[in-house]
């Protein structure tokens, strides 16, 4: 199976696919595909890459993930069990104009929204109800609860994901190079990563891989691997409230207290503590 392009299967004239996703992991390679993805957690929790940006996610959650934008769900180690309802169509699965006709322009704002991925943040129980419902549907129920999918999520909330996305699908061997660096860094955050290490794994310099790495990502590696750590603390403070500041940074990489309190507040835009007393 390609990490580049993933080709979601589907049945021959099918034009919704409906997914579920359930067992010990989702599938945490990085990819990118044709179709729109609306993706509700139902259970589990762990990190998502997408983009140039990293979120946590929990259950409860709602995304929807742009055409070819590069993305992956990786489960906690310590999560037993997850599972995910996905939704997949493309913006001509119903004809090229299908979506730009008239009685279509109240929409267009979930397809500017799907352009660089988001968060849900409001509606969700309405949403909710309608993805568990979706996989039971036939073909015109199905396509009926899309568009209403659609139109509630047009006038929702929403966190953007990805400041930038490639204007280009990645090809299979940059892809391959970028998944092997993104399973390193999600095994190893919490020890000391060093560039050489990481450069050898993408068989290439460190000079070149650092280009590399800020043409497909728009980020410097290091922002990304401290965005992985501070996230991971986020999610730690979130499960365990017991658990202090200072345990959870040394517990996702960080040794200096104050170089991890900078670089929260340039993450988070606020300060660890700030943000502990906010979720308490």
């Amino acid at each position: 199976m390609k990490v580049y392009s993933f080709k979601i299967p589907k049945k021959p004239g099918e034009n919704i696919i409906v997914q579920k996703d359930q067992g010990p992991a989702f599938y945490d390679k990085l990819h990118q595909h044709e179709e729109i993805q609306m993706s509700l957690i139902v259970q589990g929790n762990g990190k998502l890459i997408v983009g140039d940006s990293v979120h946590s996610f929990t259950s409860g959650d709602c995304f929807v993930v742009g055409s070819h934008i590069p993305h992956l769900f990786k489960s906690d180690q310590s999560t037993d069990r997850v599972q995910m309802i996905s939704v997949f169509f493309a913006l001509d699965s119903f004809g090229d104009s299908f979506f730009k006709l008239q009685e279509m322009e109240e929409l267009q704002a979930f397809f500017s929204y799907a352009e660089t991925g988001y968060k849900l943040q409001s509606q969700l129980d309405e949403v909710a109800i309608a993805m568990q419902g979706i996989h039971s549907k036939g073909h015109f129920a199905r396509f009926m609860t899309l568009m209403q999918l659609l139109k509630t999520m047009s006038g929702s909330k929403g966190q953007r994901l990805a400041s930038f996305v490639h204007s280009k699908e990645i090809s299979h061997d940059h892809g391959e190079r970028l998944r092997v660096v993104f399973d390193f860094v999600m095994g190893n955050f919490d020890q000391k990563v060093d560039l050489e290490t990481v450069a050898k794994l993408a068989h290439m310099t460190p000079n070149a891989f650092c280009r590399f790495f800020k043409q497909r990502t728009n980020k410097t590696f290091f922002k990304f691997l401290s965005e992985i750590r501070i996230e991971h603390v986020c999610q730690l403070l979130n499960q365990n409230k017991d658990l202090s500041v200072v345990e959870a940074a040394h517990a996702s990489g960080f040794n200096s207290i104050s170089n991890f309190n900078k670089t929260f507040k340039d993450i988070k835009g606020i300060n660890p503590t700030k943000y502990r007393k906010e979720i308490s």
